[in-house]
């Protein structure tokens, strides 16, 4: 497993333009769990209820990074106990790690997962889930906007 200090996402664009490439549905979710897999375990102590994503069926964890200044930028590092989510996790992340809490919290990440064609395959439960995971970590955004 990845250290979760130094991992980094892969490049949003380099997923889009591969989920571009994949027309079958199903070879969309073997390459969602294949990115969830070089996601890194959370430490045991990063699993708490406060990094908790409430609103997911599986368990979701996110922890949120800060750097400083009225428009800090924010990492994250994240975790699931289900193998599409922990894909759709690092998916989460390459869309709003190492970016400013402004530009987190005006990004549509559900639009960028639309344009990636996985949306329409989720379950409602997923869907839910996705969408909890990123009202969690706009909200962290825009809590740390002075």
């Amino acid at each position: 497993m990845t250290d979760t200090a130094t991992f980094t996402p892969p490049p949003l664009s380099e997923i889009l333009e591969n989920c571009a490439y994949l027309d079958d549905w199903q070879d969309r979710m073997s390459y969602v769990i294949e990115l969830g897999k070089s996601l890194p375990e959370l430490p045991e102590e990063k699993r708490t209820p406060e990094t908790k994503v409430r609103g997911c069926a599986s368990q979701v964890w996110l922890v949120t990074h800060a750097g400083e200044g009225a428009d800090p930028v924010l990492t994250f590092e994240g975790e699931s106990d289900a193998h599409i989510v922990r894909g759709l996790v690092a998916i989460v992340l390459s869309i709003f790690s190492g970016k400013r809490a402004s530009e987190i919290a005006a990004t549509d990440a559900l639009d960028l997962f639309g344009q990636m064609g996985l949306i329409e395959f989720l379950t409602a439960q997923r869907a839910n889930g996705l969408r909890s995971m990123v009202k969690r970590i706009q909200d962290d955004a825009v809590s740390r906007l002075r």
